[in-house]
């Protein structure tokens, strides 16, 4: 078994590694079943801060991949000054960006999910000043795995040629939903390979990915910490007043 570390130098190995057994990385649009290629996809489900740093080291290896955004979470605010920078620094570093669409807010039947898509997809395009061309699910149910290769008009990240035709390999949780990456059948039998990662286990310093999560939450709370002294001159307390 090939274990791969969850830092920056892990995630190098890993793109070196597919690239010397012959996998070139192409966009969802240039997709093909016939030809090893790689898919390189990273759902941003916590930090867009960390998700820039992943598309400079990415930048740095010669890939381009695709940057998928969630509109309708608490965990960022898309649309804020920093987190539209953090944007455009992937989008200038090469990568594409795409709707990360949490379905579980909406009703759960194909036309509901499509409108919805549709509608998140033209709020981020003109935030972004960019198309949006594909979209993947936040947390899916089993049920729309394969089910559409369409949704609010682009591609689905979890379409059937996506996710069955091809191979697949998800971090999901900080961990390997489907076995280390190199060990894949579909690398094995030199298949098209989907991989998708999550930036925020990657990025900062090589630990446990609860120990990541640790290390994000004091990084945002010194951010917070900051912008409340920024906004306001009001003194939180049992915290040290800034400014």
């Amino acid at each position: 078994m090939t274990i791969i570390p969850f830092s920056k130098e892990g995630y190098a190995t890993l793109l070196n590694s597919l690239a010397s057994f012959g996998y070139e990385v192409r966009r969802f649009s240039d997709a093909d079943s016939a030809s090893p290629h790689l898919i390189l996809r990273h759902d941003v489900d916590i930090s867009l801060a960390k998700a820039a740093e992943m598309a400079a080291l990415e930048r740095s290896l010669g890939v381009t991949s695709t940057y998928f955004v969630l509109l309708r979470t608490e965990m960022y605010n898309a649309l804020s000054r920093d987190n539209l920078a953090a944007i455009e620094d992937i989008r200038a570093a090469g990568h594409d960006i795409g709707l990360h669409f949490d379905c579980s807010i909406y009703a759960d039947n194909d036309a509901a999910l499509d409108a919805a898509a549709r509608k998140e997809c033209d709020i981020l395009e003109r935030a972004i000043e960019a198309p949006i061309s594909v979209v993947s699910f936040h947390r899916p149910a089993g049920g729309l795995i394969g089910r559409a290769d369409r949704v609010g008009g682009r591609l689905s990240a979890y379409s059937a040629r996506f996710v069955k035709d091809i191979g697949y390999v998800s971090d999901s949780r900080g961990e390997w939903r489907y076995g280390q990456p190199l060990d894949h059948p579909a690398v094995s039998a030199r298949r098209a390979l989907q991989l998708l990662t999550h930036p925020i286990w990657w990025m900062g310093f090589q630990a446990m990915p609860v120990a990541k999560l640790d290390q994000f939450l004091a990084e945002r709370e010194s951010f917070l910490d900051e912008e409340l002294a920024r906004q306001s001159n009001v003194h939180v307390p049992g915290r040290r007043k800034k400014g």
